[in-house]
C-alpha cells in the first residue's frame, strides 16, 4: 500500500501543523500534561494519512459487468430521470463514501470516455436528495463498444472541496483504472440503462473496482 498523489499537499500540511502543535504542547504544559494532547494530534495526522491510502486492488476486467466506482455503502438504487446527459429514463445507483472509506474512484467499465464536465455547486452532506444536482460534482460517461454508455457522477459532501477526474473526452479507458479522487466525504452516482439488472441492495457495502453492480445486456 501507498499514499496517493492527491494526498500529498495534505499530509505535509497537516504534517507541519502537527509538529507546531506538539511543539506547543510540550513547551507550555507540565511533564505528563502534555502527552494528552500530543497523542491526540499524532492520532488526527495519522487519520490524514490513512485517508489517502492506496490499497492493491488486482484488476480483472469483467465484460457485460459493471464493477464499483468506489468503496462505500449503497444509499441509492432506483430509476430516476437524467436530465444533464442522456435525456431519459436511467438506473441509478449511488454509493457513499464515508471519510474512513478509500476515496479513489475506479472506471466501473472499458471504453472510450465520451463526456467529461465539471459543476461548480453547494456542499450538502452527501447522502441528501439534492446532493446529485445542486452539490459540486464531475460527470463522466464511458461507452463500452458491446454495452453502451454508463454515467459515472463524483460528488462532493459537506466535507469535501476537491473532486479530481482524470480522464479526457476522448480517452481510451481500462475498467477498474483509476477515474479520479474526491477529497474527504463525498458519494458516487451511477446511471445505468434500464435492461441493466442490478446486483446490490441498499446498505450493501461495496468494494472500489471489486464489487459488481450490475450486469449489463447488448
Amino acid at each position: 500500500m501507498r499514499i496517493h498523489r492527491e494526498g500529498i499537499p495534505s499530509i505535509l500540511l497537516t504534517g507541519g501543523l502537527a509538529c507546531i502543535a506538539m511543539y506547543m504542547a510540550w513547551r507550555w504544559l507540565p511533564g505528563a500534561a502534555a502527552a494528552v494532547p500530543m497523542v491526540a494530534i499524532a492520532c488526527l495526522f495519522g487519520l490524514v494519512v490513512w485517508f489517502f491510502r492506496v490499497p492493491v486492488r488486482p484488476r480483472l476486467p469483467r465484460d457485460g459487468q459493471v464493477l464499483s466506482p468506489c468503496d462505500g455503502k449503497v444509499v441509492v438504487v432506483e430509476d430516476v430521470m437524467e436530465d444533464e446527459y442522456f435525456q431519459d429514463k436511467r438506473k441509478q445507483v449511488s454509493i457513499f463514501m464515508s471519510p474512513l472509506n478509500v476515496h479513489i474512484n475506479y472506471h466501473p467499465v472499458g471504453g472510450v470516455t465520451t463526456y467529461r464536465k465539471y459543476h461548480p455547486g453547494k456542499y450538502l452532506v452527501a447522502w441528501h436528495p439534492k446532493s446529485s444536482t445542486e452539490n459540486e460534482r464531475a460527470t463522466v460517461v464511458v461507452k463500452d463498444p458491446a454495452f453502451g454508455e454508463v454515467l459515472v457522477r463524483q460528488i462532493a459532501g459537506a466535507l469535501a472541496r476537491r473532486i479530481c477526474t482524470y480522464p479526457q473526452t476522448g480517452d481510451a479507458v481500462e475498467q477498474g483504472t483509476e477515474l479520479g479522487f474526491i477529497k474527504f466525504g463525498s458519494r458516487v452516482d451511477l446511471l445505468l440503462p434500464l435492461s441493466a439488472e442490478v446486483a446490490v441492495r441498499i446498505g450493501d457495502r461495496v468494494k472500489g473496482a471489486g464489487t459488481v453492480i450490475a450486469n449489463l445486456k447488448p
